[in-house]
């Protein structure tokens, strides 16, 4: 479908555009070269990672945290809030109300009228995982938690109600190229980043993650018009605030997918080379390849390209290169479809992961960067960050990449854009220290967001069906550990770089006291009116029967809570933060 309407917003953001910086603004990275002096020496220094790793966790203080000590983790919460929570809790472990909800709801509404049941669900679903229904409403609960330690991310929750054949059919219709769809052979792409009918509707077996649908540029235009206003809301309802956006939202899910592909080649080529040269099994940041025997190797394998020539300058100044260096051959690509290009390891050439690109995909493309460096631009004029959310690992080396590009402009002089790492992937500690790494040598701002992951159902379920390695966690140890790894790249609260998130009304007694011991903790705040956000309601209530039926332990406490408070004759307790936070 063909677009051609001019968005004023993306207009000011230009046409011709630079792939080496987002493809936006070539111009910018001359106005924001100022880093901080601390990183500049960093660089000079080029002091090893592995040196400074074992350092800070020798020097740095280890932190603990009690969650289990109810009284601070519910501080903020009155009676009936806790209340609340253990009814919505357990009726969402209940299969037949969850099975039914929706049909369930409307009933109710049926019955009560539009304005009791409004009522009804403010009281109830609403009230517990949905802040209000305007940026006005929402300001009560923001200065609330803020007040007790726990800013806010602001996410616009009015969600598109599609049937599973919709959702199947758009997705399908949007992640496949016209190269595909004219038949040409795609045996040599990776069934792991192409698109399957049987997972087309991404909601399923989703925790807490908002999902974006395809259906042409009208619709991402009307979408980042929606959180241009999202943003100017996070403005103005808190000294601090955030932002949240997929990018998703932005544009043709097909760039996301493939150039995805492309990443995790050029990765794995890096890692079979490393493995030649003796260096397998090492650290992520530890593996370097030597040039002159990478590319007597080539030759011996009947490669005719110059991979020595691949790299230039300082690159080769110590005849070897690492994983951040080998990253750098995608950055300074004009074209767009020129991103989509892979190593041929018999022939020593780049070839395209496609036969050919059509103009439309083309602009496809670009505008989905222009959409993101206009929502970039927006925040930074009304100081809010911007905070990318994770989405599903097929998407994921795509979307973190060009968020890292965005962070590589606008983190100059202060964190404005914010990168989300999922700590129930295999691979999220190298990819987190990866990070960090590429911001000291480069002189920018470093900020982030750990999670545990919204998709691990779905994730596991489609690795399983479509046949590929699993790419979480075996066990929720594991993923603690990721968390635990902070400590060895010395990340404390007061440094400000690694930020915390949970879903509002959800994990009350993890945010809380992490909040009250120092830690930046952010609530992911819901908000729409109370009829456009069902969609929102439905999947949480199918969320968290999973959740709660895995979990018993947020009950327990909830209980132990409610129970303390009545038996010491609060009845009516009125949270009152302590001073200072």
């Amino acid at each position: 479908m063909s677009y051609v309407k001019t968005i004023p917003a993306l207009t000011r953001a230009g046409v011709d555009i630079n792939v080496r910086r987002l493809n936006t603004l070539s111009n910018r990275r001359a106005q924001s070269t100022v880093a901080s002096t601390q990183a500049d020496q960093d660089v000079t220094n080029r002091e090893s990672y592995s040196s400074r790793k074992s350092r800070n966790a020798s020097s740095s203080p280890k932190i603990s945290i009690d969650f289990e000590l109810t009284q601070e983790a519910y501080k903020s919460k009155d009676n009936l809030e806790l209340l609340r929570s253990l009814v919505v809790f357990k009726l969402c472990s209940y299969d037949l109300l969850v099975d039914k909800n929706k049909e369930l709801m409307d009933i109710s509404k049926f019955l009560l009228g539009k304005k009791a049941f409004e009522q009804f669900m403010k009281m109830t679903f609403y009230g517990q995982f949905v802040a209000g229904e305007d940026h006005k409403s929402i300001k009560s609960l923001i200065q609330k938690n803020r007040a007790f330690g726990v800013g806010s991310v602001l996410d616009y929750s009015v969600e598109e109600d599609l049937t599973q054949e919709d959702a199947v059919t758009k997705e399908m219709d949007s992640c496949v190229s016209a190269t595909e769809k004219e038949g040409m052979s795609m045996d040599h792409r990776e069934k792991q980043y192409k698109a399957h009918q049987q997972f087309g509707d991404r909601r399923g077996g989703v925790t807490g993650a908002r999902t974006y649908f395809y259906s042409d540029e009208a619709k991402c235009d009307q979408h980042m018009e929606t959180l241009l206003k999202c943003i100017k809301a996070s403005g103005g309802s808190s000294v601090d605030g955030f932002s949240a956006i997929k990018m998703t939202a932005l544009g043709r899910p097909q760039f996301l997918l493939q150039f995805s592909e492309v990443l995790v080649k050029w990765k794995r080529f890096f890692s079979f080379l490393a493995a030649q040269q003796g260096r397998d099994g090492m650290e992520a940041l530890e593996q370097r390849l030597e040039l002159q025997p990478l590319q007597e190797f080539m030759t011996t394998l009947g490669a005719t390209g110059d991979f020595h020539g691949w790299f230039t300058g300082e690159k080769q100044g110590s005849g070897t290169i690492d994983r951040l260096d080998w990253n750098s051959l995608i950055d300074d690509r004009i074209k767009i479809s020129d991103l989509l290009v892979v190593p041929n390891l018999e022939t020593g050439q780049l070839e395209p992961l496609l036969n050919k690109f059509t103009e439309e995909e083309e602009k496809q493309m670009k505008r989905m960067l222009q959409r993101l460096d206009v929502l970039a631009n927006h925040a930074e004029e009304h100081s809010v960050r911007l905070m990318v959310d994770a989405e599903q690992t097929y998407f994921q080396p795509a979307i973190s990449t060009l968020t890292v590009e965005m962070q590589r402009i606008y983190n100059r002089g202060k964190p404005v854009i914010f990168n989300t790492y999922q700590c129930y992937l295999k691979e999220a500690y190298d990819i987190v220290t990866m990070d960090v790494e590429l911001s000291r040598r480069e002189g920018w701002f470093f900020g982030a967001k750990l999670v545990r992951g919204a998709y691990m159902y779905q994730e596991r379920s489609r690795a399983e069906e479509i046949g590929y390695e699993d790419p979480i966690n075996p066990d929720y140890e594991t993923t603690n550990m990721m968390y635990h790894k902070m400590n060895e790249l010395g990340l404390t609260p007061m440094e400000n770089k690694v930020y915390f998130g949970q879903l509002l009304g959800m994990c009350d007694q993890i945010s809380f006291p992490l909040g009250q011991a120092g830690f930046p903790v952010y609530k992911y705040v819901p908000y729409g009116p109370v009829n456009e956000v069902i969609p929102y309601l439905s999947r949480r209530a199918q969320e968290n029967r999973g959740f709660m039926k895995g979990s018993q332990r947020e009950r327990e406490l909830l209980w132990k809570e409610l129970k303390r408070r009545l038996a010491s004759g609060q009845v009516f307790y009125r949270p009152q933060p302590e001073p200072g936070l």
